[in-house]
This record gives C-alpha cells, sequence and structure tokens, in this order.
C-alpha cells in the first residue's frame, strides 16, 4: 500500500500541486471485481483546498488514472454503516450517495479518520459521520497501526498530525528574519542538522544573557520599590484635600438643588401657560363666528342670489363652528356652553327662516303652474264645443308642462336644503313632505289633461270618445261590452262576413280601420312615452340635487316602503328627526316618484285599454314601444321608478297581446261556414296574412322579437288545426280543395314574409298543399276510360296469376277483338266531352281569390296522359304485332284540355 501511496503522490498529485494524506482500496458494493482507490488529499497552495479524488488503473493496466474529484465541503455525510461491529462496507453522500466496501477495516477507520480531521482544519461546515466510533473520531485506533505497513502508517500519522495541530502562517517580519538568518547559514539548506544545532547554540546564549540581565537589574528594582513607597504617602494626601473638598462642596449641593427645583417650577408654569393659550386659541379659532355671518343667518335676504350665497357661507361657518371636535374638558367651560347655546339659537332660528320661506316658494311655485294649467286646459272643457275641433282651432300639443325654471329657481338653494338636512332633519321633513305634496296635486292635474288630450287626439271627436267610455277630465274608461259593440261594423257582400273577423276582436273590422289610423295611434302613444320620460327624469334628477339624496348608491337593507300613497312617514323603520342611512336614500327618491307621479301608471293602463278597445292590433304598437322604452330606462338605472312603472305598465301590454293572441285563436275555433256556398279562402287564414304582414312591419328591429315569434307558433299551429277542422265539416266544396287552396295560400304568405321561426310550418304547408292537390286530382279525375280501365286491370290481373304478358292474347275474355271492342267506345270525341265535363266541375269547387285552377287543369292532364301511356305501354307488351292501338293520341289530349281550358 505504501509503494502505491509513493506511485501515486508522484505520478498524480505532485504535478498538480497536491499531497496525498490517506488512501483507501475500494470496489463499488456489488462490483468487487473494479478496484480503485479513494485518496484524502490537500492543495500545498494557498488557500487550501481540500478533496477526495477518485483513482483507479487504465484500461491496459500500466498506469493511474485519475478519475473523478470531489470538494471536501460538498460532504454531507459519511455513513460507517456499523459502529460497533468490524465492517468494511462505507457510504459517502455527495450530490449523490456512493456506496463503497474497502479492501480491509483498517483502511476504512484510517481513511475516515483522516475526513474527519481534515474537516476539523479546514472546513466551516461540519460533516455529519454516521454509524461512526468515538474512538475513531479523536485517534487512529491500534489496529490501524499494526494493520496498515509502516509507511503507510507513518504516512498517514504524519498526515494526520500536521492536519490537527494548530497552524500559525508566519507573517511578513518573520519571513524576513528567517530569510536573513538562512542567508547568513550557507549550509542552511544543504546541512539541515548543522544549522538546526547553530541555532541551538545561538539559543542557549541567548538564555544565558537575558539570565545576567535580570541579575543585574536587582538596584534599578529595588530603587523602583522606594519610590512606589513615596508615592502612596502623596496619594494618602491628595485623597485627605480632597475629602476636604467635598465637605465643603456640599453646601453649594443644597444651594443648587434648590435653584434646580425653582427653576422646574419656572418651566412648568411656562409650559401650562403655553398650552392655556393653545387651547384659547382653539376656542377662539374654531368656535367663533364672524359678525357678517350671524347678520346673514337673521335677516339674510333669501330671495336674492347674493343673499342666498352669504346665508350659504354663513350656515356653512355655523356648521363648522358647532361640529368642531371639542378635546377633553372643554364642553365643562362656562363659555364653551354659552357659545353652543348661542349657536344652537341661531340653527333654529335661521332653520325656521328658511323652512318659512321654502314652503312660500314651493306655494308660489304651485299657484303659477296652476295659472298654466288652467289657461291651457280652458279650451278642453268649455261646453257645447268639440273638442277636436278645439285643438285644432287652439293648436293645442300634446306635450308636458316643462318644470325647468322651476327646478333652476329652487336648485339655488341645495347647499342650504344639505344643511337643514344634516343640522334639523325634522324640518328638512316637513319640507320634503311638503313639496311631495304640492307636485303631486300639480302633477295629477297635468298628467291627466294631457292623457285627456292624447285620448282626444285618438278618438277624434268627444261624441267618439264617449263611445269608448270617455267622460270628464279624469281620463278613465267607462262603459260595458254593449257600448263597445256599436263600434263594431260588419261589411256586407263579402267574405268577411261569413265568420268573425280575426281583426274585429269584438270592437271594429279591419275594413274601417287603415294603416293611417294606427300610424297615428303609434305616433301619439310614442309622443305620450317621450313626453314622460324626461319628465320623471328630470324631476328624478332635480330631487336628487335639491333634497341631497344618493341615486346611485344602494347597499340591501332592511327599510320597506310606506303602503300609504298620500303622506306618512317615508320608511317603516325611520324615525322622525332622524336623518335616513345612506343605504336608503335611493328608496327615498324611489317613494318620492311613486308619491309625485302616483297618477302616471293608472293613466297608463287606462290609455292602454283604449287603445285596444279602438284596435286590438294596437297593443302589438304599444308591446314594441313600451318595450323599447323600458329596456331604455333600465340602462339608466334599472331600480328607478321611471323603469319599474313602465316594466309594470309592460305587463299589462304583455297581457292584452296575449289576450288578442287567445282571441284570434277561440275565434277561430268557433268559426262556421255556409253550407250552401263554396268554402274558398278562410277568412281566419287571409286574416293571418294580414296580421303577420303588420306584425312584421311593427316588430322590425324590436326588443321583444321573442313574443312576436311565440305568438306566431300559436297562431299558425291555431290556423292549421282549424282549416282541417272546417275542410272536414264542408259539405259544399271537396275536403281536399279546402285544404288544397288554404295551405296553398298560407305556404305563399310565409314565403313572401320569410319569417325564420315558421320554416318549419313553410314547410309543412307546401307538403299538405301538394298532397291534397294529389289527391283532388286522383279523386276528380277518377277513371274516364272506365271500362278500358277494368279491361286491363284483368290483363294485370292474369300477369300476376303468372300467365306471360305475350300470351295474355289467347284468353278467351281478353284476346284481340275484345280489346279492339273496348277501345272502339271511346273516341277522341268522348274523351273531350268527358274532360269539358270535368273541367266544370272543378271550376264549380275551386275559388277565384287563390286562381288555382290552371294549376290543377294541368296536373289532371298530366295525370290523364300518365294513364294514357300506361295503357299503351299494356297493349306493346300484351298484343305485340296487334296493330291495336287508341282512337286518341297524346296530342289530341293535349288539344282537348288546350281548347277547353280557352274556351272557358
Amino acid at each position: 500500500m505504501t509503494a502505491i501511496k509513493h506511485a501515486l503522490q508522484r505520478d498524480i498529485f505532485t504535478p498538480n500541486d497536491e499531497r496525498l494524506l490517506s488512501i483507501v482500496n475500494v470496489c463499488k458494493a456489488g462490483k468487487k471485481k473494479k478496484n480503485c482507490f479513494l485518496c484524502a488529499t490537500v492543495t500545498t497552495e494557498r488557500p487550501v483546498q481540500v478533496k477526495v479524488v477518485k483513482v483507479k488503473k487504465s484500461d491496459k493496466g500500466d498506469f493511474y488514472k485519475r478519475q473523478i474529484a470531489w470538494a471536501l465541503r460538498d460532504l454531507a455525510v459519511v455513513d460507517a454503516k456499523d459502529a460497533i461491529k468490524e465492517n468494511p462496507e462505507f457510504d459517502l453522500h455527495f450530490e449523490k450517495i456512493y456506496k463503497w466496501v474497502a479492501s480491509s477495516t483498517a483502511e476504512k477507520n484510517a481513511f475516515i479518520s483522516c475526513i474527519w480531521k481534515l474537516n476539523q482544519r479546514y472546513l466551516r461546515k461540519k460533516i455529519d459521520f454516521v454509524n461512526v466510533s468515538s474512538q475513531l473520531l479523536e485517534e487512529l485506533p491500534k489496529v490501524t497501526e499494526e494493520s496498515v505497513p509502516s509507511g503507510e502508517n507513518q504516512s498517514v500519522t504524519g498526515g494526520d498530525e500536521e492536519a490537527g495541530d494548530e497552524y500559525q502562517e508566519l507573517n511578513a517580519r518573520e519571513e524576513q528574519d528567517i530569510e536573513i538568518m538562512m542567508e547568513g547559514c550557507e549550509y542552511a539548506i544543504s546541512n539541515a542538522e548543522a544549522f538546526a544545532e547553530r541555532l541551538s547554540r545561538e539559543l542557549q546564549v541567548l538564555d544565558g544573557a537575558n539570565i545576567q540581565s535580570i541579575m543585574a537589574s536587582e538596584k534599578q528594582v529595588n530603587i523602583l520599590m522606594k519610590l512606589l513607597d513615596e508615592a502612596l504617602k502623596e496619594v494618602d494626601q491628595i485623597e485627605f484635600k480632597l475629602s476636604s473638598y467635598e465637605e465643603m462642596l456640599q453646601s453649594v449641593k443644597e444651594q443648587m438643588d434648590q435653584i434646580s427645583e425653582s427653576n422646574h417650577l419656572i418651566h412648568l408654569s411656562n409650559t401650562n401657560n403655553v398650552k392655556l393659550l393653545s387651547e384659547i386659541e382653539f376656542l377662539v379659532n374654531h368656535m367663533d363666528l364672524a359678525k357678517g355671518h350671524i347678520k346673514a343667518l337673521q335677516d339674510g335676504d333669501l330671495a336674492a342670489s347674493r343673499g342666498i350665497e352669504a346665508c350659504t357661507n354663513a350656515a356653512d361657518a355655523l356648521l363648522q363652528c358647532m361640529n368642531v371636535a371639542l378635546r377633553p374638558g372643554h364642553d365643562m367651560l362656562l363659555a364653551v356652553k354659552q357659545q353652543q347655546q348661542r349657536f344652537g339659537d341661531l340653527r333654529e332660528h335661521f332653520a325656521r327662516r328658511l323652512a318659512s320661506h321654502l314652503n312660500n316658494v314651493f306655494v308660489q311655485q304651485f299657484t303659477q303652474a296652476l295659472l298654466q294649467l288652467y289657461n291651457r286646459s280652458y279650451f278642453l272643457s268649455v261646453p257645447g264645443h268639440d273638442q277636436s275641433s278645439t285643438l285644432a282651432q287652439h293648436s293645442v300639443e300634446l306635450t308636458l308642462p316643462n318644470h325647468h325654471p322651476f327646478h333652476r329657481d329652487l336648485l339655488r338653494y341645495a347647499k342650504l336644503m344639505e344643511w337643514l338636512k344634516s343640522t334639523d332633519y325634522g324640518k328638512y321633513e316637513g319640507l320634503t313632505k311638503n313639496y311631495m305634496d304640492y307636485l303631486s296635486r300639480l302633477y295629477e292635474r297635468e298628467i291627466k289633461d294631457f292623457f285627456e288630450v292624447a285620448k282626444i287626439k285618438m278618438t277624434g271627436t268627444t261624441k267618439e270618445s264617449k263611445k269608448f267610455g270617455l267622460h270628464g277630465s279624469s281620463g278613465k274608461l267607462t262603459g260595458s261590452t254593449s257600448s263597445l259593440n256599436k263600434l263594431s261594423v260588419q261589411s256586407s257582400g263579402n267574405r268577411r262576413s261569413q265568420s268573425s273577423s280575426l281583426l274585429d276582436m269584438g270592437n271594429m273590422s279591419a275594413s274601417d280601420l287603415d294603416v293611417a289610423d294606427r300610424t297615428k295611434f303609434d305616433k301619439i302613444f310614442e309622443q305620450v312615452l317621450s313626453e314622460l320620460e324626461p319628465l320623471c327624469l328630470a324631476e328624478q334628477d332635480f330631487i336628487s340635487k335639491f333634497f341631497k339624496l344618493q341615486q346611485h348608491q344602494s347597499m340591501p337593507g332592511s327599510v320597506t316602503e310606506a303602503d300609504d300613497p298620500d303622506g306618512g312617514t317615508l320608511s317603516r323603520q325611520h324615525n322622525p328627526g332622524t336623518p335616513l342611512p345612506v343605504s336608503s336614500e335611493k328608496d327615498m327618491i324611489r317613494q318620492m316618484m311613486t308619491k309625485i307621479f302616483r297618477c302616471i301608471e293608472p293613466e297608463l293602463n287606462n290609455l292602454i285599454a283604449l287603445g285596444d278597445k279602438i284596435d286590438s292590433f294596437n297593443s302589438l304598437y304599444m308591446l314594441v314601444k313600451m318595450s323599447h322604452h323600458v329596456w331604455t330606462a333600465q340602462n339608466v338605472d334599472p331600480a328607478s321608478f321611471l323603469s319599474t312603472t313602465l316594466g309594470n305598465v309592460l305587463v299589462t301590454v304583455k297581457r292584452n297581446f296575449d289576450k288578442c293572441i287567445s282571441n284570434q285563436i277561440r275565434q277561430m275555433e268557433e268559426v262556421k261556414i255556409s253550407k250552401k256556398s263554396k268554402v274558398g279562402i278562410l277568412p281566419f287564414v287571409a286574416e293571418f296574412e294580414e296580421f303577420a304582414g303588420l306584425a312584421e312591419s311593427i316588430f322590425k328591429n324590436a326588443e321583444r322579437r321573442g313574443d312576436l315569434d311565440k305568438a306566431y307558433t300559436k297562431l299558425i299551429r291555431g290556423v292549421f288545426v282549424n282549416v282541417e277542422k272546417v275542410a272536414n265539416e264542408s259539405q259544399k266544396t271537396p275536403r281536399d280543395v279546402v285544404m288544397m287552396e288554404n295551405f296553398h295560400h298560407i305556404f305563399a304568405t310565409l314565403s313572401r314574409l320569410k319569417i325564420s321561426c315558421l320554416e318549419a310550418e313553410k314547410k309543412e304547408a307546401k307538403q299538405k298543399y301538394t298532397d291534397h292537390l294529389q289527391s283532388y286530382v286522383i279523386y276528380s279525375l277518377g277513371q274516364p276510360l272506365e271500362k278500358l280501365n277494368h279491361f286491363f286491370e284483368g290483363v294485370e290481373a292474369r300477369v300476376a296469376q303468372g300467365i306471360r304478358e305475350e300470351e295474355v292474347s289467347y284468353q278467351l275474355a281478353f284476346n284481340k277483338q275484345e280489346l279492339r271492342k273496348v277501345i272502339k267506345e271511346y273516341p277522341g270525341k268522348e274523351v273531350k266531352k268527358g274532360l269539358d265535363n270535368l273541367y266544370k266541375k272543378v271550376d264549380k269547387h275551386l275559388c277565384e281569390e287563390e286562381n288555382l285552377l290552371q294549376v290543377v287543369w294541368h296536373s289532371m292532364q298530366d295525370e290523364f296522359i300518365r294513364q294514357y301511356k300506361h295503357f299503351e305501354g299494356l297493349i306493346a307488351r300484351c298484343y305485340p304485332g296487334s296493330g291495336v292501338t287508341m282512337e286518341f293520341t297524346i296530342q289530341d289530349i293535349l288539344d282537348y284540355c288546350s281548347s277547353i281550358a280557352q274556351s272557358h
């Protein structure tokens, strides 16, 4: 092992300036044939680097090579496997775990001991030694010296001792002295023993000189001792003087203490005075109201703009003085209490004055508005005059009065209302209630007159409006079903008289209502909504600004609206005299709007009922217009009064629309047809076309297209079912004709209007039309060559029994003579006569409105030609070479049909 160590040192480590300290012969666990060496090395240059190097023989085995090296600082754990029993296995934990088996336990222990000493000397990070004997970590066990060869033992031990000694690096001065000393000796390097003996002799000479020097200095020591004794005496004298001085200063100390205490009291007094001045300045600065503000609060002109501005500034200043955050103890001062009492009196006085003035402003504006309303509505109430002509003569427009001037005048007091809200909520609440009372009465008069004008414009004259149940200026609808029946007009000599009209709905027939009337109603209804919407939005915006209520800040709360529409508290859980929480201010705006505009919803419902009585189709216009305005209002504020009110009215409009559809379906089911005349196009089929055309024009780009699609589906199903029902009940007109004509009309209507939701019904209508056309053609055409048809049916029966076609002519009943006999019975003249009678019969069945005669006649022609070709084919197959042919040709059939069609 020693020879190997020297060889490794010479060949591998010396060229790399490294010194080999320990070596162990190992192999990987489970692979004992591949031996290698683990070497512990240190570098000879500073800083020292400690490594564990793996060395193995080359593939040819003639030299050793360095395979891999690990820095000792990367070693985390050394696991000896067993600290008690001898075990050659051990693990080294670097970046991964390396498992080794040493050639002997002694080599393993020596290597681990060397690693431990290198760790102690060179590394700050301590390596974990697991399953290692404590004795092994102190010194090499004796077994190492016995089992390891002497040369290797000395090398490892020497290395270990060197690693264990405390290493102290020479400083520059020491290095320089050593170099000078070695330069003075020629054989310092060549003969180290002689150089060491020389140094030993010089050291002995120096030791002797030191001893002689110590012995020669005894006299100086005695002299030094005497000097120390004298110094002690001087110290005693100084201590005595210091004691006397201390007694003298004691009296001075007492005087200084008295002076210090006096200075402390003076400083404390000054501090208190400064703090007192600060408190007085605070109270004066924050609780002193200027005389100008006091005068403005007491006598300021609330009617002039400058007076309002002065009062606003004074009120803000008063509020700041009253809301100042007093420091602890201020409220116990008499002056503060008096000032607070004065501020309270000023606030109470100004609040009363402001509330009284605003009440007067409300009354003045209410009176002025009523005078304007009286001048406007005077012409509507003149007895004995036609209101429609009066409206035309005096140009009374369908508009609502503009309240912007009133709002502009009142908004000057908005800041004062905010002050009143925060200082005296009771008076603020009283003003709010008074404003609602005045405005609700004013708006009720204005809105009712506005709706009265709208209703008169819709109906045309006062007399006509009475027919619809209008009376007075309240705009309420009265009357009964009997009065409405007077409006029903029946068209004589028209197919509409055969059944209840789809458009009639018990009111007016479609013939009396033209597009202009519906357009007029649509414009009036749109004008009504367009006038109401900005009116409500403007009033809501004014309420928010004037009464300082939050429009867009709403949180879930427990405040519920009052049920009393005429007054009372604004919320069930609100105590009068205390401000409302922010979460309920939006509810308060909605409640105020509900009370102010409490007549809008009833008036709109009355107007909707009137429009529905005038013409049930008006519900289509109203549904579209109302839906659009609801959508617009919800985009602005989904919870606003306008959005809620229009949403409620929209429910009524939608209910009327559904009722209109249901009544149409019900009237389809109740339709009765004449037993003496042909049916033709059923009234509800033609009127569905009119309904669909009108609905498509009204609902173009509408938000509620889905409602119309649902109505379409219900109506078309009702039309299909009832067309079939009428066809089954028809006695004068064949069932197939009724089905064919009406489904052709339905298909044409759906194809023209291109209603996407009815594509399936369009295909179904086309299929029904085609099926019944074919059925009618076959039924009407029948067997025009009856005997010939019976003859060939017998021929086909024989062929079906197994007789060959060319052998049929040998049958006695079906020979050539019998065939010629049958054919002679159908000359061309007879065929043309039969076709002419058939044409007259078809013409009698079909109606002129649908114009299907030529279509049916052409289909019959094709069917007749098909039968002719069938007979010709049978003759050619069963009677080949007989020369037997029909008395007429296909061209004759075409000529007959064309001639008959032209003659009629």
